[in-house]
């Protein structure tokens, strides 16, 4: 089924996917086994994850979005490490249903597998898997209008899982844009086209330019996009990382007085949570800890 009004990354949204930190991070001795080879900045305390966790959801809910956990089974977790709270990466939403990722980072390799599980039994329809030699990670996809994404061509995703995915979304889109990202800090860090991007309303985002490939953003300006501007001590406490459950209604990690601000001059509504454990430790903010999905059971049209 293809929407007549196309796709968006800015809600109001019907049902959003997460993962529960207790069941991800499971305990002390597997994030003790798990956080230095994953490139977590620290080890995440289990007790304090479970509760961020909490408030994390709780303002998920008041958008009035159905808020749907990851299985709990031991067999359903099989495989899975601390990076698979960030449940965003591992697939894209586009109007046929799910493309499922070849991730980038080898140690996710379980992931799209475990959520082709979760949306089968949600009535997702899978439009396809990415296949080797492609890497495609979700963090690399954004929506900027109906019939228009873009995908970010870095470490987590290469040329081949590009090709793959224009292919696999079709004529649903006028145009896929390819945005070359930077080195920054090498392969083994996680950077993704929504770690200086974040839509926010059909005409704001969330950005941050220093890092952002010119064409790209002159791009943005040319769509009538309207750029809040992260300042650069606020990038890397997850400043650019912004979630929006309805236009210009948003959630992002406290800490970013700046940006905060920058928004709500801009007319945006903002709610924060403490990310310390569950965004700040491994690289993931609000847009890594959610996947917005379509009830293609019963959306015929309208919003997602």
């Amino acid at each position: 089924m293809i929407w007549s009004d196309g796709m968006s990354d800015i809600g109001p949204w019907r049902r959003i996917l997460v993962r529960d930190a207790r069941h991800i991070f499971a305990n002390d001795e597997k994030i003790a086994h798990e956080w230095a080879p994953l490139n977590f900045t620290s080890a995440p305390d289990y007790a304090t994850a479970a509760g961020q966790y909490d408030r994390f959801v709780s303002l998920l809910g008041t958008s009035g979005a159905e808020i749907i956990s990851g299985p709990s089974e031991t067999s359903s977790l099989t495989g899975l490490t601390l990076d698979a709270i960030y449940v965003r990466d591992a697939s894209v939403m586009c109007p046929h249903g799910a493309i499922l990722c070849r991730m980038g980072k080898p140690q996710r390799a379980a992931e799209p597998g475990s959520l082709a599980e979760i949306y089968r039994g949600l009535g997702v329809p899978l439009v396809g898997t990415i296949q080797a030699p492609g890497k495609l990670e979700g963090g690399d996809v954004a929506w900027l209008g109906p019939r228009l994404a873009a995908v970010g061509r870095g470490y987590r995703t290469n040329d081949a899982g590009i090709d793959q995915l224009r292919t696999l979304l079709g004529d649903t889109v006028d145009e896929l844009i390819v945005v070359p990202l930077p080195h920054y800090r090498g392969a083994d860090d996680v950077f993704h086209l929504m770690s200086i991007v974040s839509p926010i309303d059909h005409d704001l985002a969330v950005v941050y330019s220093p890092l952002m490939p010119v064409p790209f953003r002159e791009r943005l300006l040319d769509l009538g996009y309207a750029l809040v501007e992260v300042p650069d001590e606020e990038f890397e406490s997850m400043g650019t990382n912004v979630f929006a459950l309805a236009p210009r209604r948003c959630v992002m990690v406290e800490g970013n007085p700046q940006t905060r601000a920058a928004l709500e001059r801009a007319g945006a509504e903002v709610l924060v949570y403490d990310g310390s454990e569950i965004s700040l430790k491994g690289g993931g903010g609000p847009t890594c800890l959610t996947r917005p999905i379509v009830d293609w059971n019963t959306v015929e049209g309208g919003h997602a």
